[in-house]
């Protein structure tokens, strides 16, 4: 039993099962189209023959058709059962695997990237955050949405570091002496694994997840015309989902980490993707965190927090005073700014509850923010590879994380009249309240 109320979410087994299903399926659906680049971003290059602008141009394409299908994905959220909507997108999505490990030509690749984006999103996404939304009931939002993140982080972590361990034991000790034949052979073993993954993960999703809730049922009986332009005539919606862009911008940016040790810290392959999963471990710990600390105090006020740190941590990557050798300085700088990047996971859609979304249209309420919030799938991949094509070497990175911090700003402003709007209303009800 969930608790009361809209809490009231009956899961076929146990509630912690329940959750645990959401979290293992939340993350494997994006390691095929991100984790994996993003742990291994030199060897993908290399491996796949590509330029950073030339990857950078298939996220963009994953972007569009992830943009097109955000709404469509809410409003079937709304609809149809989360089981069934998260095992049909992780089967689909292993699917794609396939072709990856093929290792297919750049034509091929964007149009893998452009089926992920309709898997990942339309069939996935919303439906996951309202399940993560009814999970959490009424006065758990922070810590629902901080321990799916948190959890997705640490699942990812562990998995990131048995892959480059594996990675490393197919290639010669010293990673730089191995061919291209066996990078590719050795990679084409960790996409195959990462393909299993995923498709095992549609495993305990059918078996814990309920088929469908009765209190959601109770609640809606169709698609609502009428609701869906409640969520659009919202600020605070449209608020939010410019917050997400900031934020969201920074987390793209953790695809340039594993790049940035082997370019300014002058690593090999395999030392800079060891180096470059430290970020995923603090995902867990600054999502948890979070999600907690919103639930003793205000989502939006941690999410003010939560852009301090990533507008230090990119500032400090910017700024040029890191060069080879300087280890310590640059985990100080990834560590800040992820605290704030993951942080801002846990709290995306926490802070929905305050913008007084309604429950029964989550996913509409999901699928607009989505579709203007994950607007850097589109446009941050090729910004990044053109700077870092433009711009070898340390400046390239340095103008990455520019960008980031001007986004950091941005979202810091845009925070801190969220909250203020969400105080506002938060007063505003306690005196009708007594005036009653």
């Amino acid at each position: 039993m969930f608790g009361a109320g809209v809490n009231r979410w009956k899961p076929d087994g146990p509630r912690w099962w329940a959750l645990l299903a959401l979290i293992v399926a939340g993350e494997t659906v994006f390691f095929l189209p991100f984790v994996l680049a993003r742990v291994f971003r030199p060897t993908f290059l290399e491996v796949f023959g590509l330029t950073n602008f030339q990857l950078g141009t298939a996220f963009a394409l994953y972007g569009v058709v992830a943009m097109l299908s955000y709404f469509p994905g809410g409003v079937l959220a709304d609809l149809l059962s989360p089981r069934k909507l998260l095992a049909l997108a992780l089967v689909a999505t292993s699917g794609g695997g396939l072709l990856l490990a093929s290792i297919p030509s750049l034509s091929s690749l964007k149009l893998l990237y452009a089926y992920w984006g309709f898997t990942t999103v339309a069939l996935f996404w919303a439906a996951l955050m309202r399940a993560t939304r009814v999970w959490g009931g009424l006065t758990r939002q922070g810590a629902a949405f901080g321990l799916l993140d948190g959890g997705r982080g640490l699942l990812t972590a562990a998995t990131a570091v048995v892959l480059v361990l594996v990675y490393a034991s197919l290639i010669p000790e010293e990673a730089g002496s191995a061919t291209l034949e066996q990078r590719s052979a050795a990679f084409r073993l960790i996409i195959a694994l990462t393909a299993a993954m995923t498709v095992l993960a549609a495993v305990p999703v059918w078996f814990f997840l309920p088929r469908r809730s009765d209190s959601l049922r109770r609640e809606r009986s169709g698609f609502e015309f009428r609701g869906v332009a409640r969520v659009l005539a919202m600020p605070t919606v449209w608020l939010q989902a410019f917050i997400v862009i900031c934020a969201y911008v920074g987390f793209k940016a953790t695809d340039d980490f594993s790049l940035y040790a082997k370019d300014v810290l002058g690593l090999d392959e395999v030392k800079a993707a060891k180096l470059g999963t430290v970020s995923l471990w603090v995902r867990p710990l600054a999502a948890i965190a979070a999600g907690y600390l919103a639930d003793r105090f205000s989502a939006g006020l941690m999410t003010i927090f939560s852009f301090v740190f990533l507008l230090l941590g990119s500032l400090l990557l910017a700024a040029g005073i890191i060069h080879t050798g300087m280890f310590g300085l640059y985990l100080l700088a990834v560590i800040v700014a992820s605290l704030g990047i993951f942080a801002l996971r846990g709290l995306y859609y926490a802070i929905m509850q305050e913008g007084k979304v309604p429950l029964a249209f989550t996913g509409s309420a999901v699928g607009l923010v989505s579709v203007v919030g994950y607007t850097p799938d589109i446009f941050m991949g090729p910004v990044m590879g053109y700077l870092l094509d433009k711009f070898p070497g340390p400046l390239g990175h340095q103008r990455v994380f520019l960008v980031v911090a001007g986004f950091a700003l941005a979202g810091l402003a845009a925070s801190a009249v969220f909250h203020a709007w969400s105080v506002k209303d938060r007063s505003r009800g306690k005196v009708i309240k007594g005036g009653a």
